[in-house]
């Protein structure tokens, strides 16, 4: 799950390079920029939402505050 969480956050990263690549390059000729950056939300959404189920099933331990 840590693997996987981590994995997200690294294609995210990608993706926002990726945008600023096409950001710096098309000049605003085209739509790959905001596509890109789409791609990272959706990532995030994702990965934010696996470390939120990771911690309520027990698959990512919390340590700290206990409910």
């Amino acid at each position: 799950m840590k693997t996987l969480v981590i994995l997200l956050l690294f294609l995210a990263i990608g993706s926002l390079a990726s945008g600023l690549f096409f950001l710096m390059h098309d000049k605003g000729q085209s739509d790959r920029t905001a596509k890109a950056l789409t791609w990272r939300i959706g990532i995030s959404i994702t990965a934010f939402l696996l470390i939120m189920i990771g911690g309520y099933f027990g698959f990512i331990p919390v340590h700290g505050v206990q409910p």
